[in-house]
């Protein structure tokens, strides 16, 4: 049994009215028109991830206290048998995990690195230290790969997206007019809209807008968006990310629980950096392209796959996605860099063993926009708050190292010879 959980991450911070706490846990499996269901549903996930559960228990009543003391009492002395008597019984399920978080090698050993920005790449393995994951960081204007560690995982077939999902499905619901930033959606016991539901990673919010879109409608976004299909252009070993031809079972939670955090999609690094590139251009899914040879990086061509409809829509992602940062479940990366805006969408999640943290992002630096996915393997210590806090370091990295000044100072002595060139003319 798959299960998805991220800290609540101070959920009621006042952005909410009158949120209960038990509606509050984040990437965890919810039904939402069934209320004992749904608890049901929240216990459990509290249950397998304990230092992150957001269940709430109402007091008992004095007259219920008393109930209690005096069963334990009676138990405790009767007969002179030490013995404790429980009215509820708990038994607590833990998920066990047997991956490991963490690498002996050598972070990105092997790569082939040829056509790479050397500090960009340093930078990324810097962040990374001996966490057990891979960091693609794109230009977003032209979809070339400025860096590429552990290529290996990069490449591969990847994993459940987790709560990376509701990006595509939040474009879904506002391509279809299902939606606006400010709609309130009522869920159980509370109200939210998207701004809120994205920075906060709620799942009940996005099970609500992928039941009212309907599968076909979420598949059909989901490919447009190039799920299910290859990233890159002619990439040497890049295996394919797949989105079902039909949705996971109604008894496993049918299009929601797809749509709250990916369960039955594969989605790869390479993947979700060339969509999340296409968020921050506006709306341009280019072809990521890794060159490697000294001919693919004098002749380097950006290469178009489609256009996306989604300019108008992209203020609205982007106000949960620096909500996430801000306030919500990726505000860890705050703690390691603070000096330019950063938009992202955090995801964690666990099958068969492994847990998966995600964080996929773009910045606004000097340069123009910088694209980055981190992406985690590992057991307990991996999840997306702390993808996101790598991010942090990562683009610390970059600033301490002053790569925005010295590529802002670039452009600025490449216009130079033009705008001499046009003054001859």
């Amino acid at each position: 049994m798959k299960r998805c959980g991220v800290r609540a991450w101070g959920l009621i911070l006042g952005c909410l009215t009158m949120v209960p706490v038990a509606s509050a846990a984040l990437d965890a499996p919810h039904t939402l028109h069934h209320s004992k269901q749904a608890s049901q549903h929240l216990s459990a996930s509290a249950h397998a991830h304990s230092h992150r559960r957001a269940t709430s228990r109402k007091p008992a009543g004095p007259q219920t206290a008393a109930r209690t003391r005096a069963r334990r009492s009676t138990a405790s002395h009767a007969g002179g048998t030490a013995r404790t008597v429980s009215l509820h019984r708990r038994h607590r399920y833990y998920e066990r995990f047997t991956a490991s978080s963490f690498t002996d090698a050598p972070i990105g050993e092997g790569d082939v690195t040829a056509g790479e920005d050397p500090m960009v790449r340093q930078a990324a393995i810097d962040a990374l230290g001996d966490m057990n994951g891979t960091a693609v960081v794109i230009n977003p204007a032209n979809g070339r790969i400025l860096a590429m560690v552990n290529q290996k995982l990069a490449l591969s077939p990847g994993a459940e997206p987790c709560s990376t999902i509701k990006l595509s499905v939040a474009l879904a619901a506002l391509s279809e007019g299902i939606v606006t930033r400010d709609t309130m959606v009522q869920l159980q016991g509370f109200r939210m809209n998207m701004t809120q539901a994205i920075a906060h990673s709620n799942n009940l919010y996005f099970e609500e807008l992928g039941r009212e879109l309907g599968f076909e409608r979420v598949r059909h976004y989901a490919t447009q968006f190039g799920l299910g299909e290859l990233a890159g252009y002619h990439l040497d070993g890049e295996q394919l990310g797949v989105y079902p031809d039909e949705p996971i079972p109604a008894a496993e939670g049918g299009v929601g629980r797809m749509c709250s955090f990916g369960q039955g999609v594969s989605m790869t690094p390479l993947q979700l950096g060339a969509l999340v590139a296409a968020i921050a251009n506006g709306g341009t899914l280019y072809y990521l392209q890794h060159p490697t040879t000294p001919e693919e990086i004098a002749g380097f061509q950006p290469r178009i796959k489609r256009s996306l409809n989604i300019a108008k829509y992209v203020p609205d992602l982007e106000d949960g996605m620096a909500g996430a940062v801000q306030y919500g479940t990726a505000r860890r990366l705050r703690a390691n860099f603070q000096e330019l805006p950063v938009f992202g969408k955090t995801g964690t999640c666990s099958d068969k063993g492994t847990r998966f943290g995600w964080f996929a992002s773009y910045s606004q630096t000097p340069m123009g926009n910088l694209v980055t996915v981190f992406f985690l393997e590992g057991g307990r210590p991996t999840f997306g708050p702390r993808a996101a806090e790598l991010t942090g370091e990562f683009y610390k990295n970059l600033w301490d190292h002053n790569y925005f000044a010295g590529k802002d100072q670039q452009s600025a002595r490449a216009a130079a010879p033009a705008a001499a060139d046009s003054a001859v003319q």
